[in-house]
């Protein structure tokens, strides 16, 4: 008998779909749009969720090779983007199994899950955590808004989730699609806030956040103009 995964009373859940840097970091050909804005809201959200010890799900695409073992798997891991990592984490492989500890979320303060595809309850192991798993609300950001994170906010409002889409805090490529996405999540129960509606108005420059010439060259330009 399989034992379910720890329920967390009161508790709020940040799912962080596909933050890597094949998405994020403008060195990347399939880098997003409007990646600077996107990632100083995510990192202000992590900074948030280390400070209030709310406990992380990480998805991750795996577009590369099967992993074969441990190094590997830690290998590819370094493709998320930094300040999105927990100092206290596990990561699990795609590899078709459905192993978790029952107390995974008392050890750790990050559980990073990858997958082949998509859609996380295509994988055993990420549809069990995220089905399982009990919490009063799931706060979902990442990339793409279009695929990844649509697939991965209807699974868990398909399982009676309670689930947060921080519209800001979302990548994507096809802006028609990503709107058109949002308004399904949205139909399915989804509730869409910006991240000043979580976390209030932060009067943090946005520094350090993409060291992209582009992003250097905004950065300069606004510096200028305020100085």
């Amino acid at each position: 008998m399989i034992r379910p995964i720890i329920t967390l009373r009161r508790k709020r859940i940040l799912v962080d779909v596909g933050i890597q840097r094949d998405f994020f970091l403008a060195t990347s050909p399939d880098c997003i749009k409007n990646h600077r804005r996107v990632l100083a809201n995510i990192r202000r959200i992590m900074a948030w969720a280390r400070l209030k010890n709310i406990r992380q799900i990480s998805t991750v695409r795996d577009f590369h090779v099967e992993h074969e073992n441990q190094r590997d798997l830690e290998l590819e891991k370094l493709d998320k983007i930094s300040y999105t990592l927990r100092q206290n984490h596990i990561t699990y492989a795609a590899d078709g199994c459905t192993d978790l500890a029952r107390d995974v979320l008392k050890k750790y303060d990050q559980v990073i899950l990858h997958k082949r595809c998509d859609n996380p309850f295509k994988e055993p192991r990420a549809d069990r955590m995220l089905s399982e798993l009990r919490a009063d609300e799931f706060l979902v950001i990442g990339a793409l808004t279009e695929a990844a994170v649509k697939a991965t906010v209807l699974g868990l409002l398909a399982r009676k989730k309670y689930v947060t889409v921080l519209t800001d805090a979302l990548g994507s490529r096809e802006k028609n699609a990503a709107e058109i996405a949002l308004r399904q999540m949205q139909a399915k129960g989804a509730k869409l806030v910006e991240v000043k509606s979580l976390l209030g108005t932060s009067c943090l420059k946005q520094i350090g956040v993409c060291g992209c010439e582009r992003c250097r060259g905004k950065m300069q330009k606004s510096l200028a103009n305020t100085g």
